[in-house]
């Protein structure tokens, strides 16, 4: 049976979250790992820009599930013209909602990065252009990467979804872009395992969409774990449990009002000081989906998914980001204020622990 997963105390944000995003002196290391991330991202990126056949293109778009950029759709790409030289592209204003647009100084920026205004280039349209020789794919790999991150705002590579394809939209095969998320790659053959699953459970219509809600979580989590449904570890509380490294996390389904929430003790017995709260309230509000918080002597973290018009896409990124959240982020905070992890044998022993479940 696991604890009871409060709602956060009064007067904590609902922030957004990811551990591997924050930028703190305290956490100079994690940063580091970021900018490491980023710069495999873009050698990955100059490795396929050179290889790259005439017609074929790159896509590249900051996920606006994962960022919260709702809809506004953040992308650049490149493509190799008929000249074999290559052709990218970054989206302008013309295309982003209010709200979301370029300001003057993210322009300059732009065009200090290199990029041409909109129209400037032939056939950029109402786009960004950049025109160059394959030879220089280095730079223009620096340039899209340095774009999607301090231009668009992408905290970290993982949050890019990628497309390679030829001149007739098939994918070509290649290494991956460091950990960004290809569209053709495992989202896509679960995406397509996921809906056999629920059409064999009933599919989409109206009758079904209350499938039962806990049936639905049920058939998301066991096809991202290529496990059968009836074979998913759920223990008395109705809670799904997944072993994430050090850490459990747990998927809860709510009813009143209908809510998927995927949560992890992060750490127990911890003291809950101001130092603490400080703490937790920095990270939070570096992290771009969910929340960190502490109830009585528990750090938790939680991302709520919406349980009215389910996305089983919805759910499948919430889980993908909480199992690298907490397996991260209990071992950061336990070296800093103690506690136990779920998994943690040596850890300081912690008040009213709880260790039952079962987990994948």
């Amino acid at each position: 049976m696991t604890a009871d997963h409060p709602s956060a105390p009064p007067g904590t944000p609902a922030h957004h979250h990811e551990s591997i995003l924050l930028d703190e002196p305290t956490t100079a290391d994690l940063r580091a790992k970021v900018t490491q991330a980023w710069r495999e991202f873009a050698r990955a990126l100059a490795d396929r820009l050179v290889d790259l056949p005439v017609g074929a293109r790159v896509e590249l778009t900051l996920d606006p599930t994962a960022s919260g950029t709702d809809d506004a759709i953040y992308s650049v790409g490149a493509d190799v013209g008929t000249d074999g030289r290559l052709n990218a592209r970054a989206v302008g204003n013309a295309t982003l909602p209010q709200g979301y647009r370029l300001d003057r100084a993210a322009v300059a920026d732009m065009v200090a990065l290199g990029w041409s205004p909109p129209g400037v280039v032939e056939g950029s349209g109402d786009q960004f252009g950049l025109h160059c020789g394959v030879d220089e794919a280095t730079r223009v790999a620096a340039v899209l990467s340095r774009t999607l991150r301090d231009i668009y705002g992408a905290p970290h590579p993982a949050f890019l979804v990628y497309q390679i394809e030829d001149t007739e939209g098939e994918p070509l095969a290649g290494a991956p872009l460091g950990t960004a998320r290809s569209e053709f790659g495992l989202v896509r053959e679960i995406g397509t395992e996921l809906e056999e699953a629920l059409a064999a459970a009933g599919g989409d219509s109206p009758e079904t969409e209350v499938l039962d809600l806990a049936e639905r979580v049920r058939t998301v989590v066991s096809t991202m774990l290529k496990s059968d449904s009836d074979r998913v570890q759920v223990d008395s509380d109705g809670d799904i449990n997944i072993r994430a490294g050090s850490a459990m996390v747990f998927v809860r389904v709510r009813d009143n009002p209908p809510l998927v929430d995927v949560f992890s003790p992060v750490l127990t017995g911890v003291e809950p000081t101001e130092r603490l709260y400080v703490k937790l309230s920095e990270l939070t509000n570096r992290m771009p989906i969910g929340r960190l918080y502490c109830a009585d002597d528990t750090v938790w973290a939680s991302i709520p998914v919406f349980g009215r018009n389910f996305q089983p896409t919805h759910l499948m990124l919430a889980v993908q980001v909480m199992t690298g959240l907490a397996d991260e982020l209990d071992d950061r905070l336990h070296g800093e204020f103690g506690g136990k992890r779920f998994f943690g044998e040596g850890d300081k022993p912690g008040r009213g622990e709880h260790r039952t479940g079962m987990y994948l």
